[in-house]
């Protein structure tokens, strides 16, 4: 069985996902690493990210922990089921953000070790950027979208 992601992992994941933004000029990122239990390991605010991105970053990270699968398949299920997400995010405290950002870390094995959220860009960059980093780390990146 695999440890919850350690700091080291998590503010290595979380430089490289700023420094994948800068390489690619997108918009200022926040990113924000969580542990299983959807506790706050590392929170990153790149100069000049505005002001809800980093609770837009743990908002993605925390929804993709809470419901087992990564934000892009949390985006599919609420326009598919509207009510069921409304009801979800009233339920949660609005914590949820059901949109592409939201990463769940594995280890080789599928084991979740924590969570990255990322907020920024557009969602599907914030998502790229979450990726890269994970990888980075030879870690598995679960975005909710089957394995490539």
């Amino acid at each position: 069985m695999s440890s919850p992601i350690t700091l080291a992992q998590a503010d290595a994941i979380a430089d490289r996902a700023l420094q994948a933004g800068r390489e690619s000029n997108f918009h200022p990122l926040a990113v924000a690493i969580l542990d299983p239990g959807g506790h706050l390991t590392v929170l990153k605010r790149a100069d000049g990210a505005s002001l809800l991105r980093p609770d837009i970053a743990i908002g993605k990270a925390w929804g993709a922990l809470g419901m087992g699968f990564g934000s892009r398949e949390l985006a599919r299920r609420a326009e598919k089921t509207p009510a069921f997400f409304t009801a979800l995010n009233a339920m949660s405290g609005g914590r949820v953000v059901p949109v592409p950002g939201g990463v769940l870390i594995r280890d080789s094995a599928g084991t979740i070790l924590g969570a990255v959220g990322i907020s920024g860009d557009t969602a599907d960059n914030d998502e790229k950027c979450a990726v890269v980093a994970v990888r980075s780390q030879g870690l598995l990146a679960d975005t909710g979208d089957p394995p490539q």
